[in-house]
């Protein structure tokens, strides 16, 4: 196993992982700054992120040397224990701000919805690989394949959780080939359905959330307040920032969940216009190598896989960075690599193994990945 991992990491796409493995190191030292003024927790905190990051890397070289192909082999049951932690978070989670999403057993909390990304894309490449959504009965079929972990996850209620699987699956039925027509026909559905959901599904809170997104001074101390605090640090970073640790929205506790759902504001108060560039740069970089992976993927599944991660890692980016500067609506869904939490990043870095399988398989058959000039 030994001689096979270090195969693997000589052959792996760097670039992504060295990106990866940036911000999260940014990470770290963001929630050290932000907890270090909300709670006085910044050093336990940063502490436990830097072991998730250890235990985040350790399982990403296993699935890099398990490989995609035999965790493609496993998606069903993977997909079916997923529904089964989701129904169980339903019916045993302790709420926890209203929300039910957290699972303990022998001390250890997770979120299940985080895992859920990850056996997601595999259910869904190996689905619509095997049954291709070019017709109304397949594609109806790929979309009751999802409808089960968003429901699960509105029950909760999820909201965000429920939009990322969404997203996930529109980026991998655009990928698998599904006609315009049945995926115009989606997004007009969906556009009709907003006002439905909105009353009849979402909580007071979430449709609160919607309204201060429109005007955040109609309830500037209560719903909006987030919002307010959120611009107001990010506004006052300037062009280079006030300077590691000198953000004063977070130490003096205006700006809340500063190391969970703000963290970009946080990051843009201490590091600027031009930190935010380097951040997004990085994303950016990491997110272009992700996609030449699969375009440069002989393999069908391996396509959808990948269309998989790279929508649901762009998603999180631009609606955390959105709902910062009052873009999106506030979901409090995490920044990957950077915000706090265990359960976000190891499913990421889950996700990366996998991309990185797909890469090792393509260097391994000397695909060369690279653009072709002609």
């Amino acid at each position: 196993m030994w001689d096979s991992l270090k195969e693997d990491l000589a052959s792996t796409d760097r670039i992504m992982l060295g990106c990866a493995l940036m911000l999260s190191l940014w990470g770290v030292f963001c929630i050290y700054s932000a907890a270090a003024g909300a709670s006085g927790r910044g050093f336990d905190l940063a502490v436990k992120q830097s072991a998730w990051l250890m235990v985040s890397i350790g399982a990403m070289l296993v699935v890099m040397v398990v490989g995609h192909h035999k965790l493609l082999e496993g998606a069903y049951p993977l997909f079916g224990l997923t529904l089964l932690l989701l129904l169980l978070t339903d019916l045993l989670a302790p709420k926890v701000n209203g929300a039910q999403s957290w699972l303990g057993f022998g001390g250890v909390r997770f979120q299940p919805s985080e895992f859920a990304k990850v056996t997601i894309i595999l259910m869904m490449s190996k689905f619509l690989s095997r049954y291709p959504p070019y017709d109304l009965k397949t594609f109806a079929a790929g979309l009751g394949v999802i409808s089960l972990p968003v429901l699960l996850v509105l029950i909760q209620p999820d909201a965000g959780s429920a939009l990322v699987y969404l997203v996930i699956s529109f980026g991998m039925l655009v990928s698998a080939g599904t006609p315009f027509k049945y995926l115009g026909t989606l997004v007009g559905l969906g556009l009709a359905g907003i006002p439905i959901i909105i009353m009849f599904f979402l909580k007071e809170y979430q449709k609160n959330r919607i309204l201060v997104f429109i005007d955040p001074m109609r309830d500037p101390l209560g719903a909006g307040y987030n919002v307010i605090q959120s611009r107001i640090a990010v506004g006052s970073g300037g062009l280079s920032g006030k300077g590691f640790m000198a953000g004063t929205q977070s130490k003096l506790k205006f700006l809340p969940e500063p190391h969970t759902d703000f963290i970009f504001s946080v990051f843009s108060e201490e590091f600027g216009f031009i930190g935010n560039l380097l951040l997004i740069f990085l994303f950016s970089v990491l997110l272009f190598r992700i996609i030449l992976t699969g375009v440069h993927s002989r393999d069908r599944r391996c396509k959808i896989l990948v269309s998989g991660v790279a929508s649901w890692l762009w998603f999180q980016m631009f609606e955390s960075m959105g709902m910062s500067i009052g873009l999106t609506p506030v979901t409090g869904l995490p920044l990957p690599f950077l915000s706090y939490g265990g359960s976000s990043l190891l499913a990421t870095f889950i996700a990366l193994g996998l991309v990185a399988s797909v890469y090792i398989e393509g260097v391994s058959t000397k695909r060369v990945f690279y653009i072709n000039p002609q």
